[in-house]
């Protein structure tokens, strides 16, 4: 990492330095975003900034920063490893406040924070192992659709995952999977896709979106809807979807095999497509 941004500077990660009075390290006052780019490339930039916007919007603050100003810190920020895919993390605060309030100061200055990282390549065996999930009950708040930086319940939830031997925690709620703890849920039925509908108890995954784009141009049927915890046990392909895990197969659930125990064939077809698309950004950035 050569450089983070840093409320309107660049400067060495040594010297970016915030306020104990931040209300985003006090409170969790604030949402992010990742993004990640290929060679240089932004993957949905756009969408990203949308979903960045619709958080501040959840929150009750204005946009720090417009779309060209986030296109060049983004280039300066990738400029270092132009041919390394990278991780670019954003994050906005309320900023810092004189005194420790639950209320929102007046006039808030808000913290803005984007850094970027190399993004670690699929490890291609465990691609095509898949991966374990296990189920747990949902625990974090009602507005999951706001991607705020108060984490904590999605990280004890992504912990317990990890102490049963799993990658990813799948979270139920009222019998309904709904996402994982750090990503979007997907099941094949009968050669139909299904993942859940949006709302305020998930995530609008930008992967998850361009994902159901390319079924859709592919002519793979697709649904919108509700997953019970039964349907979950009884499909034939589960993935999970996120940023910087592109498109995961899973093949075991609550240390039972899903499936065939092997990543299924529309998994490989819209995997395929996914990294044919991640291809085309590359070569528009050459």
């Amino acid at each position: 990492m050569n450089e983070i941004y840093l409320n309107g500077a660049f400067v060495a990660p040594e010297q970016a330095m915030i306020s104990v009075m931040d209300r985003g390290f006090l409170f969790g006052d604030g949402v992010y975003e990742v993004i990640p780019a290929y060679a240089g490339r932004p993957l949905r930039a756009a969408e990203h900034l949308q979903r960045l916007e619709n958080s501040l919007r959840g929150i009750g603050l204005q946009a720090p920063l417009s779309l060209p100003e986030w296109s060049n810190i983004f280039v300066r920020l990738l400029a270092a490893e132009p041919k390394m895919d990278q991780a670019l993390y954003l994050q906005v605060t309320r900023g810092a406040a004189p005194t420790r309030d639950h209320r929102f100061p007046a006039q808030p200055a808000p913290t803005v924070m984007a850094m970027a990282k190399p993004m670690k390549a699929r490890d291609r065996a465990v691609v095509e192992a898949g991966v374990a999930v296990v189920t747990r009950d949902d625990i974090r708040w009602l507005r999951c659709d706001i991607k705020s930086t108060s984490l904590l319940a999605a990280v004890l939830l992504r912990q317990s995952a990890q102490e049963a031997g799993a990658e990813e925690a799948i979270l139920v709620r009222d019998g309904l999977a709904l996402e994982g703890s750090t990503s979007n849920l997907f099941i094949v039925r009968d050669g139909q896709l299904m993942t859940p509908p949006k709302g305020p108890l998930l995530l609008a995954g930008i992967t998850r979106d361009l994902v159901l784009e390319l079924a859709r141009a592919a002519k793979i049927p697709i649904q919108e809807r509700d997953i019970a915890v039964e349907a979950l046990r009884q499909a034939d392909e589960v993935w999970i979807s996120s940023s910087t895990r592109e498109v995961m197969p899973v093949t075991q659930l609550d240390d039972k095999p899903l499936g065939s125990g092997r990543p299924g064939p529309l998994w490989r077809r819209v995997d395929a497509l996914y990294q044919d698309f991640k291809a085309d950004l590359r070569r528009a950035a050459a």
